[in-house]
C-alpha cells in the first residue's frame, strides 16, 4: 500500500512539474515578418545596435514579437523564437536584436532538440543528426530570459551560399516569406518544454 501512495505522489509530482504556469493566449502575442534593405535593418534596430551586412543575392528579414506582461515571471525558464525555413528545417545562421532589456541571446540548447517530439510542425527547433550520436547545429534561434523584454526586433540573416561553400546546415537564401515559419516556445527551469505556439507561417 506505501509504494502505491509513492508512486501516486512521484506521478501528481510529475505532472504537476511539468504543467506550465500559464499558457500562450495570456500574452497576447502579436508578430509581423518583413524583407528589409540594410539600411531599414538599421533603423529599425537603431544606432546603438549593428544590423547584418548583406550583399551579393543575401536577405534580411525584420521580425518582430511583442507580449502582455504574463502573469507569472519566468524564473530561470525562457523563451525561444524559432525562424524556421520548413523547406529545409534549418534556422538561419545570424540575428541582429534590439529589445528593452539586456535578455536576449543567440545560439541552442540541447533540451530544444525534445520540441519535435512533441511538436513535429517544429522539426527545425532542435540541430541536426548527421549520425547515429553525433548532431550539428542547424543555426540559431533567440532565447528571452526576461519576460519583460517586449518588444523584440531582431534582423535575421540569410546568406546566398553556392553548394560547394554551404559547409554547415543553416537556411540560406532565396527564401519567400511564405516559407517561413515563426514560433515562440516556452521553456522551463528543468528543461520543461510547456508550450509552442505559431506566430508566423
Amino acid at each position: 500500500m506505501a509504494l502505491v501512495v509513492i508512486v501516486a505522489a512521484i506521478g501528481g509530482w510529475h505532472l504537476w512539474h511539468q504543467r506550465p504556469p500559464y499558457g500562450p493566449e495570456a500574452l497576447h502575442l502579436r508578430s509581423s515578418l518583413e524583407f528589409v534593405t540594410y539600411d531599414e535593418a538599421q533603423a529599425a534596430l537603431g544606432s546603438a545596435y549593428q544590423a547584418p551586412v548583406a550583399s551579393g543575392g543575401d536577405q534580411l528579414v525584420l521580425g518582430r514579437v511583442s507580449w502582455q506582461t504574463p502573469p507569472a515571471p519566468l524564473d530561470g525558464g525562457y523563451f525561444a523564437l524559432f525562424l524556421i525555413d520548413k523547406r529545409t528545417d534549418l534556422k538561419p545562421p545570424v540575428f541582429a536584436v534590439s529589445a528593452p532589456q539586456e535578455s536576449v541571446g543567440m545560439g541552442s540548447a540541447g533540451v530544444e532538440n525534445r520540441i519535435p517530439d512533441r511538436y513535429p510542425w517544429l522539426r527545425g527547433a532542435g540541430d541536426v543528426r548527421v549520425g547515429e550520436h553525433d548532431w550539428r547545429n542547424g543555426g540559431s534561434r533567440l532565447a528571452i530570459g526576461d519576460a519583460r523584454a517586449s518588444p523584440v526586433t531582431f534582423v535575421a540573416l540569410f546568406p546566398r551560399l553556392g553548394r560547394q561553400r554551404q559547409e554547415f546546415p543553416i537556411a540560406t537564401a532565396p527564401v519567400t516569406l511564405p516559407d517561413l515559419l515563426l514560433a515562440l516556445v516556452y521553456l522551463g527551469p528543468d528543461d520543461q518544454i510547456y508550450w509552442a505556439q505559431r506566430l508566423q507561417g
